[in-house]
């Protein structure tokens, strides 16, 4: 399955900036898609950004688009999350999720809050 370790997580104002990290060790990181998640209290798990394993292509939730980006580095088994413009509904835990056919491996989450 693979461990997944996120971190980068804390508290910001709005308008701030924070970048996630998730570090992957136990499977062959280079061949996974990875993707980010996020979940608001008392609201389901919902798509964030995705990136393919090559890196060669990046998705988006509507919500983000523009102040979200998404990036990894096969080297360091790790995947980022850089967050711009951040917004108090922005407020979520933020997963690391890993998949490559059958796997499909997360993360513990760490906790993204926007408030002034």
């Amino acid at each position: 399955q693979g461990q997944l370790v996120e971190s980068g997580g804390g508290l910001v104002q709005p308008g701030g900036s924070l970048r996630l990290a998730c570090e992957v060790s136990g499977i062959v990181f280079s061949i996974h898609d990875m993707g980010w998640y996020r979940q608001a209290p008392g609201k389901e798990r919902e798509f964030v950004a995705a990136i393919s394993w090559s890196g060669g292509s990046t998705y988006y939730a509507d919500s983000v688009k523009g102040r979200f980006t998404i990036s990894r580095d096969n080297a360091k088994n790790t995947v980022y999350l850089q967050m711009n413009s951040l917004k108090p509904e922005d407020t979520a835990v933020y997963y690391c999720n890993a998949q490559y056919r059958s796997n499909d491996a997360w993360g513990q989450g760490t906790q993204v809050t926007v408030s002034s």
